[in-house]
């Protein structure tokens, strides 16, 4: 008898879970894999465009641009990337108060469509005026999608699967600089005159969401708490959920919307003022900081110059590259499927740890190199061996902290604090970074090896695991390390939680 009916019991199940696969897909491929497709596919171009630069400069002054002038508009190309992100940060609050998770990640493909056209016309225009523009509206694009998608994935997904589904950012992030890199071979679009194609090749991505996003469900918890939509919410756990008891869960939401009532909005700013958002916040500025200052950017900075020392042949170069952006790629998705069993603390204190053992390891490796060659395939190892921490650590479980600590009604204006300062700490490492270079020169790694200490021991001591708990549960017991002195009174039922429908 059961051997009959299990059929029957499978599709419902499985259509649930493709259906919130598919949301993931969605949601990713528009969002987290265009930040990390628009950071790679530049590196291919430079030469390109720095001769485009020179060029068109030429064309309308008869005079040729001098070296550091060149370096410099170079230099701007690259940074309004992040500065575009940190704009895309702070507007990111606004737009999933206001428009909501979903809509606010269509409605973000706006900036890449308009970035593609300048993109795509700027040869033909003679203008690096437009690859400057487009640079900052991929930025704003980026900056937005980062922090709406772990918000969106983090409050559609069960409780039981919150944190992998929410490190899929992770995995859509390493993705997309793999593609980056592959797109950009000579082979393919890294061609002299395919640049422009390349840069506007970020269309693909937006059309794909634009295509299979609407058709997906809204955040359940946003259409209940903010929009007071019960019916909705309903609808939308069904079909994320499917047909099953979703009592229980309606209940925990229908707690956390009364807690809501009669009260206001967080503003960014008031995160910074609250004694019970204090350990939050000091997690999210101090573990935020850490993934950008760890040196994980430096390794694959420095990648190249170490494979050519190293004996690699520099037409192979870039295929050893690929292998960088593929290491991270892999650990993401080892560590989305090892996050909900082995918990958020362990996976941080683990990647910053062995971080920090292979950073130390590539410094000896670079010191002896000239008395011992053989040390600059050491040092590669190291490369890749960081890379693999990185991934499979502090790359996707920093991204978790903005969803699962902070309630519904403080998300959008944590999800702006932390990255507003993650695009700042990018663009400090992406100016200093040479200089630091420079002044270092084999020694270049150990400031980041204090980071990566320092991310560790902050882990083990002051980060509460939060696996497999509700959202409503992780609140009361931030709230008992907030107020220790308050932990033997009387049971406290609920957070303060505050109104969203204004920032």
């Amino acid at each position: 008898m059961e051997d009959e009916l299990e059929p029957s019991l499978r599709p419902p199940t499985q259509i649930q879970g493709r259906i919130l696969l598919l949301t993931i897909c969605a949601a990713g491929i528009g969002g987290t894999f265009q930040f990390g497709y628009n950071l790679s596919i530049i590196n291919a171009p430079t030469s390109h465009i720095q001769e485009f630069t020179n060029e068109t400069w030429q064309a309308r002054t008869g005079e040729p641009l001098p070296d550091y002038l060149i370096l410099l508009m170079w230099s701007l190309i690259v940074s309004l990337y992040p500065l575009g992100g940190l704009f895309g940060a702070l507007l990111a609050g606004p737009l999933a108060i206001t428009l909501g998770r979903k809509k606010s990640l269509l409605v973000n493909n706006i900036f890449v469509v308009l970035a593609a056209i300048l993109f795509g016309f700027s040869r033909k225009a003679g203008s690096f005026e437009m690859i400057m523009l487009g640079r900052l509206l991929v930025g704003v694009s980026a900056g937005v999608s980062m922090n709406i998608q772990p918000m969106y994935l983090g409050e559609s997904a069960p409780k039981e699967l919150r944190g992998a589904v929410a490190m899929s950012s992770a995995i859509f992030t390493a993705l997309g600089i793999v593609m980056g890199q592959v797109v950009g071979l000579r082979e393919l679009l890294g061609d002299p005159q395919a640049w422009p194609l390349l840069l506007a090749s970020c269309l693909v991505p937006g059309v794909l969401q634009l295509a299979s996003l609407p058709l997906l469900p809204e955040s359940p918890r946003y259409l209940l708490i903010d929009c007071g939509d019960t019916e909705a919410c309903l609808a939308a756990l069904r079909r994320l959920r499917g047909s099953g008891d979703l009592a229980r869960e309606l209940e925990e939401l229908e707690e956390e919307r009364a807690a809501c009532q009669g009260c206001r909005a967080r503003r960014p700013w008031e995160l910074f003022q609250h004694r019970a958002l204090r350990r939050q916040v000091t997690s999210l500025v101090v573990l935020g900081s850490a993934m950008e200052l760890c040196g994980n950017d430096l390794m694959y900075a420095y990648a190249s110059s170490v494979f050519q020392k190293a004996g690699v042949p520099e037409a192979k170069v870039q295929y050893a590259t690929i292998g960088t952006g593929s290491c991270e790629l892999l650990m993401a998705i080892v560590s989305c499927v090892a996050v909900e069993r082995m918990g958020r603390r362990v996976l941080l204190i683990g990647g910053y740890s062995l971080m920090a053992c292979w950073g130390s390891i590539f410094t000896v490796a670079l010191c002896l190199q000239s008395s011992f060659p053989w040390t600059l395939y050491l040092a590669v190892a190291c490369i890749f061996a960081s890379i693999l921490s990185f991934g499979i650590g502090p790359a996707g479980v920093t991204g978790i902290l903005a969803t699962e600590l902070f309630d519904q009604m403080a998300r959008p204006a944590a999800c702006m604090v932390c990255g507003a300062l993650m695009w700042i700490m990018l663009f400090l490492v992406s100016l200093g970074f040479p200089f630091i270079m420079e002044a270092l020169s084999h020694f270049l790694y150990v400031p980041f090896l204090g980071v990566c200490v320092c991310g560790a021991i902050y882990t083990g001591l002051f980060l509460p695991e939060t696996k497999g708990k509700t959202l409503q549960e992780i609140s009361e017991e931030l709230h008992r390390l907030n107020f220790p002195r308050r932990a033997q009174g009387p049971m406290w039922r609920s957070p303060e939680v505050i109104q969203s429908t204004e920032l």
